[in-house]
């Protein structure tokens, strides 16, 4: 890897933002450690998550994820509305969450995140329990709700966000032996039957300007409990998403993706960090 020059993009879904580099033609061998490198604020590129494009046997491409720990996850809804942009078109994506088709809607580009999973092996929870409304919380919290949609999530849905301390209660979540492949943290608050709040704190990621799959996650959740009706709007901090999905069928997720700049990774000025 020595001697090594890497193209990349900087790219974002609502300030939820990426450094995507096509390993179909310039392949790289991704380890934790230059995952992290490459994601360090001050020392590397930056970004929330690093997305590698690939070749694909069963889809146009294929993408890989690994969050600013260094950990390797199986799905992220903004990353994906980034891929069409990068590639050019719209595509067919294969991930470890399954196959996701993504593309252009005008302005915007749509995703079809596929069908939710809600029993408590697919989250996976580390015993069997009800999902939709679980018989287990930390402090105050209000019972949540969990759900599958490519990576596990956990949803809370309360009356005030700003009372709440999701900075300390995030990570203590995320790291209860509850969730045996931890869990992304979901706070909302429903202000509408279509329209939702949220924060999110990520797995391997804390808190990050939008989350796509914990937009899908929180809406489903809240359909589920009749708290909300699709299309639902999802408001993060860094802007909006649309979510939509009815019992039985694939959730639908459409909002921005935008490429910010291009440019070009020395290698062997991350080899110290990573490895």
């Amino acid at each position: 890897m020595r001697g090594m020059s890497l193209p990349f993009a900087k790219m974002h879904g609502l300030g939820n933002d990426f450094v995507v580099i096509d390993t179909r033609a310039h392949p790289l061998a991704m380890t934790g450690p230059l995952a992290r490198a490459i994601a360090d604020r001050r020392t590397g590129v930056g970004c929330d998550q690093l997305i590698l494009i690939g070749e694909s046997e069963r889809a146009d491409v294929a993408m890989r994820i690994f969050n600013q720990d260094g950990s390797e996850v199986e799905a992220c809804g903004n990353a994906t509305r980034c891929v069409p942009l990068f590639v050019g078109r719209d595509v067919l994506i294969e991930t470890r969450a399954g196959l996701l088709r993504a593309g252009r809607d005008g302005d915007l580009v749509g995703v079809d995140m596929g069908e939710p999973r809600f029993g408590w092996e697919q989250i996976p929870l580390a015993y069997a329990m009800d999902t939709l409304a679980m018989p287990a919380s930390w402090e105050d919290l209000p019972a949540p709700a969990a759900v599958n949609v490519g990576n596990p999530h956990v949803v809370f849905f309360l009356n005030n966000l700003e009372a709440v301390d999701m900075a300390r209660l995030g990570p203590l979540i995320e790291h209860d032996p509850l969730f045996p492949e931890r869990v992304n943290v979901s706070f909302a608050q429903v202000e509408s039957p279509d329209h939702i709040r949220l924060t999110v704190w990520e797995r391997g990621a804390g808190f990050t300007r939008a989350c796509g799959t914990g937009a899908c996650a929180t809406a489903v959740a809240a359909i589920r409990r009749k708290l909300a009706t699709g299309p639902v709007r999802v408001s993060l901090p860094g802007g909006d998403l649309v979510i939509d999905w009815a019992p039985g069928g694939t959730i639908t997720m459409t909002g921005p993706a935008t490429h910010v700049f291009d440019g070009t990774l020395d290698l062997d000025a991350l080899a110290p960090a990573g490895g």
